[in-house]
């Protein structure tokens, strides 16, 4: 499987990903450069949780950090390493939002466009996953 075609599963799958990414997510073209930093969320009863959109406990079981430039698409980072992941937490202000996936559709994901925080996300990896 290539790297744009499991982000692409990802991101439209049945398990509970958020995305934190630079820009507007469209795997079709990979046009310009965008990061993404994706949060898999932990599934089961606490998932729910009455929390709103259906996201509850909100506990990362997954950090991946992907990356295309001009329709080159690498995936730089993935961890599920608890003591690791600890410091990550879904962002607050985490709401529906459009992905062109790479065949062209159209599909409703998680996550937010917040270029700062994508690129704070990212620092945070490269300190605590090069030791």
């Amino acid at each position: 499987m290539t790297p744009v075609e499991e982000l692409s599963g990802l991101l439209s799958g049945p398990a509970r990903v958020i995305a934190v990414a630079r820009r507007d997510i469209d795997l079709h073209s990979l046009a310009g450069e965008n990061d993404l930093v994706l949060l898999k969320i932990e599934e089961g009863s606490l998932a729910a949780g009455g929390r709103g959109g259906g996201f509850g406990e909100r506990r990362v079981v997954m950090v991946a950090h992907f990356r295309y430039l001009d329709g080159v698409c690498e995936k730089l980072f993935e961890t599920t390493d608890e003591g690791r992941m600890a410091e990550f937490e879904v962002p607050y202000h985490v709401a529906r939002m459009p992905v062109t996936l790479r065949d062209g559709t159209e599909a409703m994901g998680y996550g937010v466009v917040d270029d700062e925080l994508a690129r704070e996300m990212i620092g945070k990896m490269a300190q605590s996953f090069s030791t």
